[in-house]
């Protein structure tokens, strides 16, 4: 930016202290102090706005270059498995051995259907003793709030 040194501006003032006059100093002063900021602040919003396209650009880019891979291996993934298929069909019936395919159709017989073993952890199959409990502090009654705060209040000496 421009480039103004010590000297140079104590030059300045001292013009601007002659010819403005020491009375209207102070509020020249202040109008191009806020003058000088709102400009600065205006640089930083074109500044910022500049930042934000380039940025928007570089994510367009982005964009179209993922987007173009995922075509790609799209339409790669399509294509090996068209080829599969075709050498899957012509490996199953091209020797014209039947015995593969009945091998093929009794394996997917053969595998087992999931069945839920009926557990749940939340219901057991034995009670547990009732020693356990009071030693664990595991509470086997309902009690109120207000009941547990009387429950432990402290005794009241006479």
């Amino acid at each position: 930016m421009i480039d103004i040194g010590l000297s140079k501006m104590a030059l300045i003032g001292a013009v601007a202290l002659i010819v403005i006059g020491p009375e209207k100093l102070p509020r020249v002063a202040r109008t191009v102090g806020t003058l000088l900021g709102k400009a600065q602040r205006y640089v930083a919003d074109v500044k910022s706005e500049v930042n934000r396209s380039m940025e928007l650009d570089e994510l367009r880019k982005m964009k179209d270059t993922v987007e173009g891979a995922a075509r790609d291996v799209h339409q790669s993934i399509h294509t090996h498995a068209s080829d599969f298929q075709k050498d899957w069909d012509n490996g199953l019936a091209g020797p014209g051995d039947a015995s593969a395919a009945d091998a093929a159709m009794s394996y997917s017989q053969i595998v087992p259907t999931y069945k839920h073993p009926g557990k749940n952890w939340r219901l057991k199959r034995s009670a547990t003793p009732q020693w356990f409990k009071a030693r664990a502090g595991v509470r086997t009654k309902a009690q109120s709030g207000a009941a547990r705060v009387a429950r432990f209040r402290p005794r009241k000496l006479h």
